[in-house]
């Protein structure tokens, strides 16, 4: 019996840990707990175990260094978490996501669907900007719900759209979970960043083309804003015409700037032109010039700045100017300049974004050493070895590895959420995936939008309590129209969130079947092949270095050098006189010792 639990003790250990997780305990403290129980089990059967257990009492000396060396305290990566969650908490106080919904809503209301295509638009800006799930579903849940509960959508189909747009924050650029991600597998922020952009741009349209199909189908689902709703009047022309005028500016910029500065021209040209239309906007606004709509004008003001934003944070790390680290720094000062333009920064504010972020930090931080704890007992066991021989031995290769990896991550997510997935199985499959020739910046970015359905799974789907907390309970009157607004029910916002679980999964079979949407990170792969090499003639040399054959005269006239005699040792000018010959002992004689 001790030799059987000797040589299984990695599966022991891993199903232990499952069943401390499923029992209720805190996540780190389970790791931790784990990983020191089963030290001291290995420790007393490792004379029963064959081999199969390393594990000595000195090893527990390697625990400081593993929790004050690069992988926790000192990971400068990690650092890019507070950052960012401080960036988002802030701009969710200083109420962009508010401006943005009621805008965007204006400009796609008169068409059958558009708050919920106003919705899933945002929820991607604010995924661009916050990085932070919670903040974009309560945002959303706060404001658009009761807008579109008073305009006659489904209960459902709303609750459903909320949610999921709100879940892009997890895998659209600069999401914490890539960060987490990236560390784990060890690759580059920058990279997968990077590689991730593409699919969460296609998960967007998918959510968008799924609302044109169900407003297609079911048109009284989703209503158009009746026009006493549409403060800001039409004007979507003029919003196209100011549109092109940025176009010009931008190329005119370019143009101009392309000799003094080369492959940047592009991008300060693009910044000439947003600027110029932003000031325009501003001051037809101010001075009531009146050139634009109102519409246009509204649309323009809200909109840039959480785009300039978005460029100070991803476009500085996309082109290698700021490190991950460093955009976050940068994009916490923009979050805290908008709140100050738009007069909303307080000290309260502050306090609350810096305790919000302490908590999300040690959360974070705590699981990742209750991780390390674990894992030395884990490595010591021989479990990485257990995982990655059970992982390549799944039929169908790489294929076959990638959908079963994707279908046992599916099942966890329903128990474990984001961050306890990629500190626990991560570090596990990676190995397997390296292995296998597996790219691990697709590998992450395919796990990614996997644990993106951590947030949806009914019933501990993390999105659906935050919606659950805002949405109303009981019946309620409309501030507006007077009329009672009936509740939103827990069954409506589980059976809402299911239709976008299913096209989370289709898009895993999508970045599956098609990776290029993640390995355009590389860059344009140059076959060595195609390299052409010339070696530049000299003078008096032939292609290869050695002097002209059959006696021919060098380049620069005279006589050509005799060819050496090569049958000989070279001569380094006068020889030095031979030394004398030693004579040879005789060795018939026995020797001499005086």
């Amino acid at each position: 019996m001790m030799e059987f639990i000797a040589q299984n003790m990695a599966p022991i250990m891993f199903a232990s840990l499952i069943i401390f997780l499923l029992i209720g305990y805190p996540v780190a403290f389970s790791l931790a707990a784990n990983g020191l129980m089963f030290f001291f089990i290995g420790v007393l059967l490792s004379p029963y175990s064959g081999g199969s257990i390393n594990l000595a009492w000195p090893l527990l000396h390697a625990l400081p260094d593993n929790f004050y060396g690069s992988r926790v305290m000192s990971n400068d990566t990690l650092l890019a978490i507070p950052f960012f969650t401080f960036m988002g908490i802030v701009l969710e106080r200083s109420g962009m996501a508010e401006d943005l919904l009621d805008t965007i809503g204006q400009l796609f209301g008169p068409i059958r669907g558009g708050l919920a295509y106003a919705v899933i638009f945002v929820g991607a800006l604010l995924a661009a900007t916050t990085g932070v799930v919670a903040a974009s579903v309560i945002a959303m849940g706060l404001i658009s719900l009761p807008i579109m509960l008073r305009y006659g959508y489904d209960r459902r189909l709303a609750s459903g759209v909320i949610a999921a747009s709100g879940t892009l924050a997890q895998i659209i650029p600069p999401s914490l979970v890539l960060i987490v991600l990236a560390d784990q597998l060890g690759r580059s922020v920058g990279d997968m960043y990077a590689g991730a952009l593409i699919p969460g741009l296609v998960l967007t349209v998918l959510y968008m083309s799924y609302i044109l199909i169900m407003s297609i189908i079911r048109p009284n689902s989703m209503p158009a804003l009746p026009l006493e709703a549409r403060t800001l009047g039409h004007g979507v022309m003029s919003l196209l015409v100011a549109l092109l005028v940025t176009l010009a500016v931008s190329y005119a910029a370019y143009r101009y700037l392309a000799p003094a500065h080369g492959d940047n021209a592009d991008i300060l040209g693009a910044t000439a032109g947003v600027l110029f239309i932003y000031i325009v906007a501003i001051a037809d606004k101010r001075l009531n010039f009146n050139m634009m709509s109102r519409l246009a004008q509204q649309v323009i003001i809200v909109l840039i700045p959480p785009l300039a934003l978005i460029f100070l944070v991803l476009g500085t790390i996309f082109l290698g100017i700021a490190t991950p680290t460093e955009g976050g720094a940068m994009g916490s000062v923009g979050a805290l300049i908008m709140a100050a333009a738009k007069g909303r920064l307080s000290l309260d504010v502050v306090k609350q974004a810096l305790a919000s972020t302490t908590r999300l930090s040690s959360f974070v931080l705590f699981i990742l050493i209750g991780a390390r704890v674990f894992s030395l007992t884990f490595y010591g066991v021989n479990g990485h070895i257990w995982v990655e021989h059970l992982l390549t031995s799944l039929p169908g290769g790489e294929v076959g590895f990638l959908i079963g990896v994707n279908m046992l991550v599916f099942f966890l997510a329903f128990f474990l959420d984001f961050f306890e997935l990629a500190f626990i199985i991560v570090p596990l499959l990676a190995p397997a995936a390296d292995k296998l020739g597996i790219d691990l910046i697709w590998f992450g970015v395919l796990l990614g939008v996997n644990m993106q359905t951590s947030f949806m799974h009914p019933p501990f789907g993390f999105a659906l309590f935050y919606l659950r907390s805002v949405a109303a309970r009981v019946p309620y009157l409309d501030r507006l129209t007077g009329k009672q607004i009936a509740p939103v029910t827990t069954g409506q916002i589980y059976w809402g969130a299911v239709p976008f679980v299913c096209i989370q999964v289709i898009m895993i079979g999508l970045t599956i079947a098609f990776p290029q949407m993640v390995m355009h990170y590389k860059g344009t792969t140059v076959d060595p092949g195609t390299i052409d090499y010339q070696v530049p003639e000299m003078p008096g040399l032939s292609p290869l270095g050695t002097p002209p054959a059959d006696g021919a005269a060098p380049a620069g006239g005279g006589t050509a050098p005799a060819a050496p005699d090569l049958s000989q040792p070279p001569s380094f000018g006068d020889s030095p006189p031979a030394k004398p010959a030693t004579p040879q002992p005789d060795l018939s004689q026995p020797p001499s010792i005086n």
